[in-house]
């Protein structure tokens, strides 16, 4: 029944998904040829001006969002890594011809440990003497979050402020379900383990509002902190500011102290040709990150034999799909037997941003990484999220760094079997009817609810993956599984959190990461690779064209919590280790 809604409704969009395909292909040719035509990169001035203006997206792998299965959020950018942002910045602090950083902060839109770890960065460029300059038309949290490491802080005269703090908003789907006539069983090990929520209540339990209420609050003083130590305030008057809903214009913020000056554009630029020393604002000689980036940094090493192998884990993990997009359990295994194997890669750093995913595929690269960590030191570095099975596949690195944003834990395992029998009886006047060798042979075909008996079938199996989890954890983080169990039952905690809870070893990010693999390895000089190597998005559309087979095409709604419901319906037996929802903060 499931394959036949599947095969109905890509055939209802068959036509739009092949006018699509022929889009992609021109648009695949044109950009070909347009990068073919434009294939040196550009020269970066002898004597210039970083400009940082966030125009080119920065994310984990710099991946873009085109995939076949995610057509609604088609994206022509092209993206830059983290880690070569970060690169390029500390490159400059030593560079004598990098005179200055002008940070714009309009066209932000990033994770906030990618903000975290840029801002890390820019820190490092400050103490080596030069300044920054920042600059906004408007100021939110994770935008001055980041700008207030700069020397100056300027808005526009006519700048707008929305500081109000984080929050975020979790949607529940159980009424409507209700209406549907579709019921949800939620199995689960852990008070705290909320995925799934969604579909069995209609609002929030105290348990979630609790860990979600301490998540939300370690981030908010991450980032004050930080702000504060920047600036000539304090964090209780920044809350109190935000509070009492002071902080409304350009004004109000120059009042305050959260920014130094505010200038219209042509008297920014003015005040830019007096730090350059240079008349008039055509003189101005500047550098993007993007290009001083692919200059700097292209020859970087590679005469150098003894390689540190940044390898990513960033997605949702599952069994199958798509390794550009997703962690696709035998792959990534495949990838770091490769690491295992290769003798000039002296250390791995093990990069990881997932909410978990399929218990399955989670040890299945648990083990591949142990095979490594066997051969030589393995390193973890996380990303916005090692949750889960994002946690499952790392917690038995030689050691842990994590950013304070990081969300982590999530020590639990769920599993959601949904009745539709009920739904396409009562909305579309479908009747269904079983037959089967056993008493219990259709019970996860998704066409009526589990009897008790079924329930505690399913919950043992739970119980029995939850013991193996906090084993695992308990071996990799030098507790005892009832330690563990204490801060696990599916709570998750921020890395700010989880420094203190013994989950990780140290705060840092990708470059301290790495730092401490090549001391591990004993390597005074090294050169960096990374698995996978980045792609642009045209080599992923015709990749993807191309057809893998590793990865399909599926019709997604676009709502990420019914795209995972529909996930579930379409394997109900699977056993889940993750976050059902991600954070919008």
């Amino acid at each position: 029944m499931n394959n036949f809604w599947k095969i109905f409704l890509a055939a209802l969009l068959g036509c739009l998904v092949a006018l699509g395909l022929i889009f992609f292909i021109f648009m695949g040719s044109l950009g070909a040829a347009l990068a073919g035509g434009s294939s040196k990169t550009a020269v970066v001035p002898p004597h210039s001006i970083l400009k940082i203006d966030f125009s080119t997206p920065i994310s984990e792998r710099g991946q873009s969002s085109f995939s076949l299965q995610n057509i609604q959020n088609f994206s022509m950018e092209d993206g830059m890594p983290l880690l070569t942002a970060i690169r390029a910045i500390d490159q400059a602090a030593s560079d004598p011809g990098v005179k200055f950083i002008y940070l714009n902060t309009d066209k932000m839109n990033m994770s906030m440990t990618c903000a975290e770890e840029l801002r890390q960065a820019l820190s490092r460029f400050r103490e080596s003497g030069k300044p920054i300059i920042a600059y906004s038309n408007g100021y939110d949290n994770l935008s001055y979050y980041l700008a207030s490491v700069a020397d100056k802080v300027i808005i526009n005269t006519y700048g707008e402020a929305m500081l109000t703090g984080v929050g975020t908003s979790l949607t529940f789907f159980k009424d409507l379900l209700d209406k549907l006539g579709v019921d949800v069983q939620l199995i689960r090990h852990g008070k705290y383990k909320a995925a799934g929520e969604q579909f069995t209540q209609n609002h929030l339990t105290d348990e979630n509002r609790e860990q979600n209420q301490v998540l939300i609050n370690s981030i908010w003083t991450s980032l004050t902190e930080e702000i504060a130590a920047s600036r000539d305030f304090s964090a209780d008057d920044l809350n109190r500011w935000i509070d009492n809903l002071e902080l409304l214009d350009a004004e109000t913020l120059l009042e305050r102290g959260i920014v130094d000056q505010a200038m219209y554009k042509d008297e920014l630029e003015d005040y830019l040709c007096t730090l350059f020393d240079v008349k008039e604002a055509k003189d101005l000689k500047f550098a993007d990150l993007g290009t001083y980036a692919a200059n700097k940094l292209k020859d970087e090493g590679k005469k150098v034999k003894d390689k540190i192998a940044v390898i990513y884990a960033d997605g949702e993990i599952d069994m199958s799909g798509n390794p550009d997009t997703d962690i696709v359990g035998e792959v990534l295994a495949r990838r770091l037997k490769k690491l295992e194997q290769d003798s000039s890669v002296k250390a791995v750093v093990f990069r990881v941003n997932s909410p978990g995913g399929s218990v399955q595929a989670s040890e299945i690269i648990n083990r591949a990484m142990l095979n490594l960590k066997a051969v030589k030191p393995v390193i973890a570095s996380y990303g916005g999220y090692a949750a889960s099975g994002g946690y499952w596949i790392s917690s038995n690195t030689d050691y842990i760094f994590t950013d304070n944003t990081t969300i982590t834990g999530s020590i639990g395992v769920f599993s959601m079997v949904p009745n539709i029998g009920g739904g396409l009886e009562k909305t579309l006047h479908v009747n269904t009817a079983s037959v089967g060798s056993n008493k219990h042979s259709d019970m996860l075909n998704g066409m009526r609810k589990l009897d008790d008996a079924e329930v505690e079938y399913m919950q043992k199996m739970i119980e029995k993956i939850y013991t193996e989890f906090t084993g695992l954890v308990s071996r990799g983080r030098n507790m005892t599984p009832e330690q563990v169990d204490e801060i696990g039952q599916g709570r998750v905690w921020t890395g700010r959190d989880a420094l203190t809870l013994g989950l990780a070893d140290a705060k840092g990010g990708l470059v301290d990461a790495i730092a401490y693999a090549a001391a591990a390895a004993n390597l005074d000089k090294y050169r960096l690779v990374e698995v996978p190597e980045h792609k642009s998005m045209f080599a992923q559309m015709m990749s993807q064209m191309a057809g893998s087979d590793e990865g399909e095409i599926e019709i997604k709604t676009g709502i990420k919590e019914v795209d995972r419901l529909l996930d579930i319906l379409d394997d109900p037996r699977m056993l889940y280790a993750r976050l059902l929802y991600e954070y919008d903060f």
